[in-house]
This record gives structure tokens, C-alpha cells and sequence, in this order.
């Protein structure tokens, strides 16, 4: 079913335990251990599959989705599923996630709202977890991919490919179990948060921890409209506008008023507007634990903790990556996917995209991201091709 606009947004959007399932499978993984300390007792992962699994689990791509992304990755709006799938025209048969080929699955990230244990989730008393849900990291999330991967019984993927905190993902997934994945695709991500990006990312956190609907996290039985969707809403707007870019604004909006508003009466500019919706899109979508929850695990992110340094973990990656940028993405600029193919020994060149849409470009450049999927389909063969050769 389709966004509802009418009335004020709900305390939380995050999909409940009683609620229609959509597309939704659940698999429990149990008990999981987190790298900074305490554990979670037993997680539920929510995910969505499309094609066949071959009968040797040989074709299992796996899709890793961005901060407010979900399992819908195709197909209709529908019960329990709010909004179309966010890769609409990649995945289906004869498109670049060929299913009359590939066994395509995504699974919704730990910390999540769309069905996955995280702080909306009920916790073992009865009551949403909420401001009690703890600190986790990128690689706690990879941690329970590979749980979630043995229990639906896939030992190796053909390939994965992620934008934004997915590619954060395919690249911990290559240094944490290179064994598991034959080829991965990153796109529009880094090796570590960089400053300006914790910068932005704690902007937005504030806002959502100063709006005092927040309650420290533990809003979940509140009212529609008495949640806290005007801080979340102020950390879209703050993120959107780092998600496309400065050209697409000028040139869509540039100084223009709002339909029948005038600006220099108290009115929006069109720019002003369109922040607007997409503040009150995602609240009607969205969980703020979520938003939370998921930023401070972006601002974890350095395959380098531990393990001797960035340039260190990134020279020791064996998987085989294509890597793809946008010319425009001032969040995830060109130089970070460049350290990356630069210091990866099994990279391949860097491949960027033209596009004036900045950041959103990995989701809306389905023609060019399509060429980076087939072309690491290819890898994947190759990789696996070679594997066998070995072992024979």
C-alpha cells in the first residue's frame, strides 16, 4: 500500500510483529556477540528474494541496501511494502540482476525497522528495545549477514554489490570471509568515514536527539504526530541536500518560488518545498531509532581498526571488486573509491558515472550501474571459473 499523506506521521514507521508481511521472509540467527562489547540474545533478520536458488546454491547474488533502504529492492508498493522497490528496473528477468539467472536475495540490515531486529524490535520483556538497543558497528551487520547467509544455506555468494553503508558492507565482507564471496560491487562508498562525513552525520544526529519527542529513544507507544519526526525530518533535509548535488539543484530549482507561495511574504522557495516532502516522505516510512541507530554505525566504519591501517586491510583483499563512483557525489567523493582501487591488489580500474545526481546517482543510474552489475557477473565467473581450476 502506498504512502498514506493524511494526518500526522507516525510516532514510528517501522514495520511491527503483527503487520502485513508483503514480500518479507524471516530467518532467526540467535544469539550474536558484538564487536564493542554485549550481545544482542537472538536476531531476526527480515529479507526478500527474487529468481530460483540452483540446486548447488551457485547462483546466490547478495544485495546490500543503504542507510534508509530496505529489503524491497523490486516490484510494486503493496500490504506491508509502502514504496516500489529502491532498484525498480536492475533486478527481474533480462535485466542486469537477471533472475532467470541469479537467486537475488536482500536481507535487511541489523539496526533496521523493516522487519530485522533493531531498536523498534521487540526485546525479551515485551517492550521495544528503544534507547536500551545497543552501539553496533559495520561489521557486527556483516556478522549476522553471515549468520543469516548459513541459514538460509548459502556458503558462497557469486557475487554482492552495495552503494553508500552497502558498499561500506561488501568491502568488510571481503576482509571478514573472503571465502564466502567470489566478486563483490561497491559503489559510492570509502575504506573509513572521513571527517566531513562523521561532520554531517553527527548534525543529523543532534537533530534528532534535541527534538524532545525523541524521549532518549523510547517513543514507541506515543501518538501519531507526538514522535520524532521533526528532528528526523531536519536530519533529511540535511542529508538529502548532500545527496545530490549543487548543479542538480541550480538547475531544477535554482532561485524559483514554490507553486503559489511567495518567499519574500513568509512563503517556501521550490527548493525549500521539495526538502520538505522528502522530510515527511520518510517519516511515514522510517523509524528515527533506525536513523540513529544506523549513523553511529556509519561513523564506525574503518577497515582499518585492527588490522594495521587502511592501506594495510585494503592491500590483504583478495576478492576480486569493481568499483564505481559518481563524478558528483560530494558525500562519497571520487578520491575515496580511488584510494580504494589504487591500494585493492584485485580491482579493477575505477569506473566512474556522469551524472548530475549526486550521491542518489547509485540508486537513480540504473543504465550505468546495470554495466557495473554485468560486468562484475563477469568477474564473478571468471573468479569462480578459476577456483575450480585450482581445485581440480
Amino acid at each position: 500500500m502506498a504512502i498514506s499523506y493524511s494526518g500526522p506521521p507516525p510516532a514510528s514507521a517501522a514495520w511491527r510483529e503483527g503487520d502485513h508481511p508483503g514480500w518479507r521472509k524471516f530467518v532467526d540467527v540467535g544469539p550474536v556477540e558484538l564487536e564493542l562489547g554485549g550481545s544482542l540474545p537472538n536476531v531476526r533478520v527480515a529479507y526478500e528474494t527474487y529468481g530460483q536458488l540452483a540446486p548447488d546454491a551457485s547462483n546466490a547474488v547478495l544485495v546490500l541496501h543503504a542507510l534508509t533502504g530496505d529489503t524491497h529492492v523490486a516490484g510494486p508498493d503493496g500490504p506491508g511494502q509502502p514504496t516500489s522497490g529502491w532498484w525498480d528496473g536492475l533486478v527481474g528477468p533480462g535485466l542486469a540482476l537477471d533472475t532467470d539467472q541469479y537467486f537475488v536475495v536482500c536481507p535487511n540490515v541489523l539496526g533496521g525497522c523493516q522487519g530485522t531486529t533493531g531498536p523498534s524490535s521487540i526485546a525479551p520483556d515485551g517492550q521495544p528495545w528503544g534507547s536500551r538497543f545497543p552501539l553496533t558497528t559495520i561489521r557486527d551487520q556483516v556478522n549476522v549477514e553471515q549468520a543469516f547467509s548459513d541459514a538460509i544455506g548459502i556458503q558462497r555468494w557469486a557475487f554482492m554489490l552495495g552503494g553508500s553503508m552497502g558498499g561500506m558492507r561488501a568491502l568488510e565482507w571481503a576482509l571478514m570471509a573472503p571465502d564466502r564471496v567470489a566478486a563483490a560491487l561497491l559503489l559510492a562508498a570509502g575504506a573509513e568515514a572521513s571527517a566531513d562525513e562523521i561532520g554531517l552525520y553527527s548534525a543529523q544526529l543532534v537533530a534528532i536527539e534535541l527534538d524532545e519527542r525523541w524521549r532518549g529513544g523510547d517513543y514507541y507507544d506515543a501518538a501519531p504526530g507526538d514522535g520524532p519526526h521533526r528532528g528526523m525530518g531536519i536530519a533529511r533535509r540535511i542529508a538529502h541536500l548532500s545527496y545530490r548535488s549543487d548543479t542538480e539543484f541550480e538547475s531544477r530549482f535554482g532561485r524559483a518560488a514554490q507553486d503559489g507561495e511567495d518567499p519574500l511574504r513568509g512563503g517556501r522557495y521550490a527548493v525549500e518545498s521539495y526538502l520538505d516532502h522528502h522530510a515527511d516522505k520518510l517519516a511515514r516510512r522510517f523509524d528515527a531509532g533506525t536513523y540513529v541507530s544506523l549513523t553511529r554505525a556509519m561513523n564506525t566504519h574503518d577497515v582499518g581498526r585492527g588490522r594495521g591501517g587502511v592501506e594495510a586491510a585494503l592491500r590483504s583483499i583478495q576478492v576480486a571488486f569493481v568499483v564505481g563512483g559518481l563524478d558528483s557525489d560530494r558525500l562519497y567523493p571520487l578520491r575515496l573509491q580511488r584510494e580504494i582501487v589504487d591500494l585493492v591488489p584485485t580491482s579493477s580500474e575505477l569506473h566512474v558515472i556522469n551524472s548530475p545526481l549526486g550521491h542518489d546517482g547509485f540508486l537513480l543510474e540504473i543504465e550505468a550501474v546495470g554495466d557495473l552489475v554485468r560486468e562484475t557477473a563477469a568477474v564473478s565467473r571468471s573468479a569462480l571459473a578459476a577456483t575450480e581450476k585450482q581445485s581440480a
